[in-house]
């Protein structure tokens, strides 16, 4: 499915006299959906459940459209991403509203209270939220393909650096409990391959030490590992290195356990390079990647996150500010009585969306001038280092969103005259800052 044929469907609803012919609450389920759906033109309530397994869908929704063949339909579900709301958008003529799961939950309970097993089931809550409230609701316009499967390669690779994370600290762990030479013999990252064909070659201290020297000064060279003064010192240390323990109960498992770590690491690394290539080549398609490219320490991993994070689909955010608040980086300010009130995060978030602008903020601060001063005074303000950095992607956000409305590229010189033109004391304290730097 093209996504301006969902969009289309959605304008069409918009628009139309009639509006849409049903509206559906749906109820998401690992093995069966539930459904409540509500016939616009005669009243009538319908509920009954859906099989999840390709066939049953298409089924389900070639009779939906043969029942209503002349408007579309809206389907509320507690979905924004996932095998289910995938495989719906490739039906032109249902026009999606996903919701917060929270949101479904307190609007259960603001009128039934006891969570008992008569109250209304999450398809019927949908099916309200449809019926009484759907202005609030804003319908799912899908990016483009390129864009969605950029989305998804980018979350994947993040995955995979987590878990790389995880098994790297596993490993350490390993080390540490019969081997702990190898920390400082085989490099400062457990994860790359120099360490990791390090430990495959020599998985204990007895064994290494069994080595003659040339042969390891040998595997260095091979590795890329070539400072002699390094490689010099490593060697000159080995030869009076004792093992932690020579318990065979203790080394033999731990070398199994190292040996399996060690090659995941390596698939893991193979993995990688794979996902920078393929998103390397889907991000050189995208027609916005100049803009992304522009802003000053984005790169080839952070500037395709920052594409996915505003999309393709230019009607998404409406203003910065909704851009602020969906992802999270604007702050939350609550009140309680006529004085009291605070500032917190927002708790709610997409959190890939979330850690994208942060990560990028606090990238920016090695790149730009003026976003390392505008840090050093939040901080100077009393704020914490996160807290400052989310207020610099707060401001980083505002100038993407123009630079994303107007596709442009970012321009610093420009951006800066902006500052200066409108008195800005960030534009006056950069100026005396690079005045004293010269």
């Amino acid at each position: 499915m093209k996504s301006t044929d969902h969009n289309d469907s959605i304008e069409r609803a918009e628009t139309e006299e009639g509006g849409f012919a049903a509206l559906i609450g749906l109820d998401w389920g690992s093995e069966e959906h539930a459904l409540c759906l509500h016939d616009c033109t005669t009243g009538a309530r319908e509920s009954s459940t859906l099989e999840h397994i390709p066939e049953a869908i298409a089924r389900w929704a070639a009779a939906l459209e043969r029942r209503f063949p002349e408007r579309p339909i809206a389907l509320c579900l507690e979905q924004a991403k996932g095998a289910l709301i995938s495989a719906l958008m490739a039906y032109p003529f249902l026009v999606l509203y996903p919701v917060n799961p929270a949101t479904a939950a307190r609007y259960r309970q603001a009128f039934k209270t006891s969570r008992a097993k008569s109250d209304p089931s999450d398809a019927q809550v949908c099916l309200e939220l449809l019926l009484q409230h759907r202005e609030k609701l804003s319908p799912w316009r899908p990016n483009d393909p390129q864009t969605r499967a950029l989305t998804r390669l980018l979350e994947h690779r993040r995955g995979t650096v987590d878990l790389r994370t995880l098994l790297t600290n596993m490993l350490r762990d390993a080390l540490k409990s019969y081997y702990p030479q190898a920390l400082a013999l085989a490099g400062q990252d457990l994860f790359a391959p120099l360490a990791c064909q390090f430990l495959l070659k020599w998985p204990s201290l007895q064994q290494l030490q069994k080595a003659r020297k040339e042969t390891v000064r040998k595997f260095y060279y091979a590795h890329n590992c070539r400072r002699l003064d390094v490689i010099n010192k490593r060697l000159d240390a080995l030869a009076a290195m004792i093992p932690l323990t020579s318990d065979q109960a203790v080394l033999a498992p731990a070398k199994v356990h190292v040996t399996m770590l060690t090659r995941q690491l390596l698939q893991l690394a193979v993995a990688l390079k794979e996902y920078d290539a393929r998103i390397a080549q889907l991000f050189a398609r995208q027609a916005d990647a100049f803009i992304w490219k522009s802003f000053p320490g984005a790169g080839p991993t952070l500037a395709p996150r920052l594409a996915c994070a505003f999309g393709s689909e230019h009607s998404r955010y409406q203003s910065a500010a909704a851009l602020q608040q969906y992802s999270g980086i604007a702050p939350v300010t609550e009140r309680s009585g006529k004085n009291q009130h605070w500032v917190h995060r927002r708790w709610a978030q997409p959190h890939f969306v979330h850690q994208t602008f942060f990560e990028y903020a606090h990238q920016s601060v090695l790149h730009c001038a003026w976003a390392k001063l505008y840090v050093q005074e939040q901080m100077a303000k009393g704020k914490k280092h996160p807290t400052a950095v989310r207020a610099l992607a707060f401001k980083w956000q505002r100038i993407m969103f123009v630079c994303w409305r107007d596709r442009v590229a970012y321009d610093e010189a420009t951006y800066l005259h902006s500052l200066k033109r409108r008195g800005s004391p960030l534009a006056a304290k950069l100026a005396l800052t690079l005045q004293k730097a010269a």
